[in-house]
């Protein structure tokens, strides 16, 4: 009797060097459709990144060049499931609303639709092939795009734009995508993943707390008018300033050697 093959994981963690994590969905047979075990999983993947002081950005793709997620489990939802697809701290996915400090960057190939396009509103940066298309056709269904995609497409995009996708459910392709802003890189197809990595790079070598303090306070500057801004942005100064690295910085360009970063 031959043995069945293990079982896969449904999303994939592995370390692509000591400070660059790559998370990748992995139900290619359900075009990695949410499930309970997908977001519980992304939750604790999330958790762990953060409490790992080596980390200092995470990848996130798919192990299927034609679609990064199709969005929820219908499957799981019609069967009384659905509950399972959001978690207590993380929201839709495990991701959606989790308070995460460390940059992501989304390598996207193929469709990234409804729920699959909100994962990808909630990272920190888009990087996509020409083969990518994104889009919210929640009300070709009677639904709404409630996990981040009616408010954060808007700050994403140009207001007439979003409108656009939120109200058609139509989706736009890559090119479009980029020229709107809402993509950091656009890559061939098949490269997606290789484009963020080299945009990843970019990141591990700068101060990790000086990354994670200044994405903060530009992150809750954009919700606010010019000086409440200010002042957020003085608060996360003020804490980063208590920091080691604060100091090394200055110390390696004088001393002209590159610096040593103890993180937090």
């Amino acid at each position: 009797m031959t043995e069945s093959a293990p079982e896969q994981p449904v999303v994939l963690f592995e370390l692509l060097t000591p400070n660059m994590a790559l998370v990748t969905l992995n139900r290619p047979d359900k075009r990695n459709a949410v499930n309970g075990e997908v977001a519980s999983t992304l939750d604790a993947i999330i958790k762990k990144t953060e409490d790992d002081p080596e980390i200092r950005v995470v990848i996130l793709t798919s192990c299927d060049d034609r679609v990064f997620c199709a969005g929820a489990d219908l499957a799981a939802v019609a069967s009384g499931k659905g509950a399972a697809i959001s978690t207590p701290l993380g929201g839709f996915a495990g991701i959606a609303y989790a308070v995460r400090r460390k940059p992501w960057i989304v390598a996207v190939e193929g469709m990234a639709v409804a729920g699959g396009f909100e994962i990808v509103l909630a990272c920190d940066m888009i990087v996509a092939s020409r083969n990518a298309r994104f889009g919210l056709p929640e009300v070709k269904r009677g639904l709404m795009a409630g996990a981040g995609g009616v408010h954060r497409l808007p700050n994403r995009v140009p207001m007439a734009l979003a409108t656009e996708m939120i109200a058609t459910g139509d989706p736009i392709d890559a090119q479009r995508a980029y020229d709107a802003g809402l993509i950091n890189s656009l890559a061939e197809p098949g490269q997606a993943l290789a484009e963020a990595r080299a945009l990843a790079d970019r990141i591990v070598g700068n101060a990790p707390v000086a990354v994670q303090y200044s994405l903060a306070a530009a992150k809750a500057g954009a919700a606010m008018p010019d000086g409440a801004a200010r002042a957020s942005a003085d608060e996360w100064m003020g804490l980063l300033r208590k920091t080691e690295d604060f100091r090394e910085g200055p110390r390696a360009f004088v001393e002209k050697r590159e610096p040593v970063w103890k993180g937090r």
